[in-house]
């Protein structure tokens, strides 16, 4: 088997690689302030074609959590391909992506157990925005029934060193 070379998307993902510090923000019910947590990432990489993010930090309702996430790029699909596993939950959820017309912002797409019924799926999305080389910012949405997109989390990234 011949190696695979590494294009341009595989590049792209190589600017994450890093030790960062994260804040993230949850909007509360109507009337209560927004949930706030922190924590840290390690980004590195796996050869050429992949990186591997890992994280750890507060969750409110949670605690202390864990989180691994894997992005690459499938050059057949034409798309980025990812995994993302929190010490939370007992679901591997599995992307497919691709990056917007500017280069700047990558929109990851996956389904899993909707928020208010685990029996039922629902469509999510995690949008990677890079502001700048050392601040990027992650915002999650999910998809509700009237196919509206509700964000549900807000996390800076800030590059340490």
């Amino acid at each position: 088997m011949e190696a695979v070379q590494a294009q341009q998307q595989h590049r792209w993902l190589q600017q994450l690689i890093g030790e960062w510090t994260y804040e993230s923000e949850m909007p509360a019910q109507p009337g209560q302030p927004p949930q706030r947590a922190e924590g840290t990432e390690r980004v590195r990489a796996l050869g050429e074609l992949w990186v591997v993010c890992e994280s750890q930090g507060q969750m409110p309702g949670c605690g202390p959590v864990q989180t691994m996430m894997t992005l690459g790029y499938d050059p057949l699909q034409q798309r980025f391909v990812g995994t993302w596993v929190g010490s939370m939950m007992d679901r591997l959820w599995v992307y497919e992506g691709e990056l917007d017309a500017t280069q700047k912002v990558l929109v990851l797409s996956v389904d899993g157990p909707a928020f208010d019924d685990p029996n039922k799926t629902a469509h999510y999305r995690d949008i990677i925005e890079i502001k700048s080389p050392d601040h990027r910012v992650m915002t999650s949405h999910v998809q509700g029934e009237d196919g509206h997109w509700r964000q549900f989390v807000t996390m800076h990234y800030r590059r340490q060193g």
